[in-house]
């Protein structure tokens, strides 16, 4: 978790689907956390690894994507590479040992991995060749953030969820 929602206090405001997002988290139900929480076990003793456990290495398929196209053609990727990656359906993997990160996506096309260390700068070669700095800024309970920095910058999103994954990137917002 990131340090800057730590040692706050929140008022739930809506536990709508709570247990089962917990399930999802492998907590066998929200009464466990607060069971932590109450036994003195505090957030900061609890590792990303742990709270992530219900998402590590689970392999999620790529079912639809909207603007994508769009997305490479205005980060300046030609238009048979264009073709080749959104014809792809993607098999996008994470997981995490000793506080090293490794987001494997693999496809017919070409399959890439990135290593990584949260906040730590890296480089990367893309899916469609570009050669970018990357960073993966905040890794917030099942969002990560990483921001490629290259000749035209961007941003990826990535949801992580029970069953599926979305990805949002920007600067044109196409969904994955």
């Amino acid at each position: 978790m990131s340090s800057e929602f730590l040692g706050k206090r929140y008022k739930l405001s809506n536990s709508e689907n709570f247990d089962e997002f917990m399930k999802a988290l492998a907590w066998k139900s929200a009464a466990a956390l607060v069971s932590l929480v109450l036994a003195g076990v505090s957030e900061t003793s609890l590792t990303m690894s742990q709270v992530m456990t219900g998402i590590l290495g689970k392999r999620y398929k790529l079912q639809s994507s909207d603007k994508f196209d769009e997305y490479m053609k205005a980060l300046g990727v030609g238009m048979v590479t264009r073709k080749m990656g959104s014809s792809v359906s993607p098999v996008v993997e994470l997981t995490e040992k000793d506080g090293m990160y490794t987001l494997k996506t693999t496809s017919t096309f070409k399959s890439t991995e990135i290593k990584f260390k949260l906040g730590e700068e890296f480089d990367e070669e893309t899916a469609d060749g570009r050669k970018v700095k990357s960073s993966v800024c905040t890794l917030e309970g099942n969002k990560l953030m990483q921001l490629q920095k290259g000749e035209k910058d961007t941003t990826i999103e990535r949801e992580f969820g029970p069953t599926e994954m979305k990805a949002v990137s920007v600067p044109i917002v196409a969904f994955r």
